[in-house]
């Protein structure tokens, strides 16, 4: 079997880094690995390979930072002889940023089938870019992998046929569960002179928060309270930190003594800063499911969240941009900290489910009878 696996940006590499470890047990499956390139910084990209040891990109489409529009129309233009050139059997995609979407899309219309891993998830906000392209991905996927049983839910609801789906569990938690020794030792919270239990860890890149003023605003007000107690560390996200420039963050984070700035951290750094806080606020998925399982405190600001397990097993709180909302959350949950429990199938082992489930797929398919129409050779149906 040939597969082309594809990532793009942060969230991606994290999530096809326990995909590849696992594929590397399968000499069956000739596994080409393209990277599109949309997050393409040290930072952002090239420390993420390093430390997560994922090898070195077969392809990289070097697509770069540009709008929602012109960035999808690259990928696409950019995939597709590579894929034409390769003539894989199937396409992974995983998340649900714009490679996902681009590269699912170049697929499927050159016949090849996709495996969508982190398919079903849904915030039900169409203003979010990636609820469109999770909903136009699994449209067009043959196999879908899930991280939790609302997943399931959603594709059924939406007409999938249940043989398609999946429910595995998280190749996000596999990695974090492979690398969280070594994250420990890191020594991040030291050097950056913070006390464990003593600051919390901001995250922020959503439009909705950064781009709309009066959002930021709101945030800013909750963050001059939480400040008084807690030293805030926020990793800027180099779209934030150009946003916060052009807003001046120097008078939008006024009278904010403890609020500290800092460049994107490496995966095994921001693990361990988010593992010694006394809670995360963030706007990225991602970081409910892993504070979920840290056992850290989480208030997601936002007014939704497609990752409802967070909440109903985990640590995470949906507080929305209400500044009152959100520092009366924080407080509650700094002063009596929940229990969390692991979500289902969140144990280490997605990605040995997700690739097994690869392999006799492609075993099912490859001895199906082969048809011709118009004196053209298809591909097993």
């Amino acid at each position: 079997m040939k597969l082309i696996s594809v990532c793009g940006a942060r969230p991606n590499f994290i999530k096809i880094a326990a995909l590849l470890r696992e594929l590397a047990d399968y000499p069956e499956i000739e596994s080409i690995l393209v990277h599109t390139g949309q997050h393409y910084d040290t930072a952002m990209s090239h420390q993420f390979f390093d430390e997560l040891n994922i090898p070195e990109p077969d392809v990289n489409l070097e697509v770069g930072s540009c709008s929602h529009a012109v960035q999808t129309a690259r990928i696409m233009e950019r995939f597709e002889p590579i894929v034409l050139q390769h003539a894989p059997d199937a396409v992974l995609v995983v998340g649900d940023v714009n490679s996902t979407m681009a590269c699912a899309l170049v697929a499927v219309k050159l016949g090849i089938p996709v495996i969508h891993v982190e398919a079903g998830l849904r915030s039900f906000d169409r203003d979010m870019p990636e609820e469109i392209n999770r909903v136009v991905t699994d449209a067009l996927s043959d196999l879908l992998f899930v991280t939790e049983r609302s997943a399931v839910e959603n594709l059924e609801g939406e007409g999938v046929s249940p043989a398609k789906i999946h429910f595995v569990g998280n190749v996000m938690i596999d990695t974090l569960r492979a690398h969280q020794q070594l994250a420990d030792r890191s020594d991040v919270v030291a050097r950056l002179e913070l006390h464990p239990r003593d600051y919390v860890v901001l995250t922020l890149h959503r439009p909705s928060n950064v781009d709309d003023p009066a959002a930021l605003a709101r945030l800013c007000a909750a963050l001059r309270e939480i400040q008084r107690s807690h030293t805030v560390v926020f990793p800027t996200h180099p779209r934030t930190r150009a946003n916060l420039q052009r807003r001046a963050a120097s008078t939008l984070f006024a009278d904010m003594p403890r609020l500290r700035l800092i460049e994107p951290l490496g995966y095994l750094e921001f693990i361990k800063l988010m593992r010694d806080s006394a809670a995360v606020l963030t706007d990225s998925g991602g970081i409910q499911e892993e504070t979920t399982v840290l056992g850290v405190p989480c208030l997601t600001l936002r007014e939704n969240t497609e990752r409802p397990v967070t909440i109903s097993e985990g640590t995470n709180r949906l507080v929305g941009t209400d500044p009152r909302h959100i520092v009366a959350n924080f407080r509650e949950i700094v002063s009596q900290p929940t229990q969390p429990r692991t979500p289902e199938y969140w144990d280490g082992h997605a990605a040995q489910r997700i690739v097994r489930v690869i392999a006799d797929w492609h075993r099912l398919r490859s001895r199906a009878p082969l048809t011709c129409e118009s004196g053209v050779a298809a591909r097993p149906a």
